[in-house]
């Protein structure tokens, strides 16, 4: 049967069966507002949240303990620098490890490129033993190539995570999970937090309340772009790209092996070495006349 939709009797009680529509609707219609509210609430603060991340697309912040370039001690002794100093001028785009060395390794990688993984994976045990002994320190500086080649941003979003890493001096921990767990690189899996949160958890003692803000707001976006743009402008190649000091190692999946990385730096700390110790003091200057 057919609700009726007629009016209410003339000494107004209701007729039976009938809902009282009009009472429902009073008693929804702050809850209604509630809602509204909170969606507009919401939506201001995605707005605010996608206009603070803009911002700092562009916004070159580097991360804890970034340096430039290493000046590399060159011609004559009492001419040569007395060791390696960080350059002063210019963003930052190196990340190291162990500076404190007049050899430096400086490694070109990208995070989502399978290339740089097979080098880390080969050159893994050669590179720990060379900072071990105290033979080198370590510059990694991340490009984001591959985000052209495949699509995408993974590569770039994983570079800014690995730069979070660092602001808590993680990142060889980080960038060791990254390419454990390293997806197909046509995926793009790496430009998801999600998945970037996971390696973090992996590589352990990384503050995670610090972490996720980093990664979520792109604290170092700018940062990593202007890596890649310095990159692309110097004409290196493709990943992975090695310098030991000042000097680029040409065609490094067809001319180097660990052995001959390891000869390479010591050749360089020779040559290093004997330039800051200067030249010889002759008999004649330490003679009085």
């Amino acid at each position: 049967m057919t609700e009726s939709k007629g009016p209410d009797k003339r000494d107004g009680t209701a007729v039976p069966g009938k809902k009282k529509r009009g009472s429902r609707i009073r008693r929804l219609r702050p809850y209604a507002f509630a809602v509204v509210a909170m969606a507009v609430v919401f939506g201001i603060s995605a707005v605010i949240g996608a206009h603070v991340r803009a911002g700092k697309d562009d916004k070159i912040s580097a991360p804890s303990n970034a340096v430039g370039p290493a000046s590399v001690p060159t011609g004559p002794s009492d001419a040569a620098s007395p060791s390696p100093t960080a350059t002063p001028s210019g963003p930052k785009l190196d990340l190291p490890v162990h500076p404190s060395v007049p050899v430096t390794v400086t490694i070109y990688e990208d995070l989502r490129s399978p290339a740089s993984k097979a080098f880390a994976e080969e050159y893994k045990p050669t590179l720990d033993q060379l900072l071990t002994t105290g033979q080198v320190q370590l510059h990694y500086r991340l490009v984001t190539a591959s985000d052209a080649k495949y699509g995408g941003e993974g590569s770039l979003l994983a570079a800014n995570a690995a730069a979070c890493a660092q602001d808590q001096g993680r990142l060889s921990q980080f960038v060791d999970q990254v390419y454990k767990n390293q997806p197909d690189p046509t995926s793009d899996k790496l430009a998801q937090e999600s998945f970037l949160k996971k390696l973090a958890l992996k590589a352990h003692k990384i503050k995670m309340a610090t972490f996720e803000p980093c990664v979520q707001q792109r604290d170092h976006l700018g940062w990593a772009k202007k890596s890649q743009t310095e990159f692309a402008a110097s004409g290196l190649g493709e990943v992975p790209v090695v310098k030991i000091n000042d000097t680029t190692v040409k065609d490094v999946p067809g001319t180097l092996t660990p052995d001959k990385l390891h000869s390479m730096v010591l050749k360089e700390a020779k040559r290093v070495v004997a330039i800051q110790s200067g030249p010889p003091v002759s008999p004649s200057a330490t003679t009085s006349g």
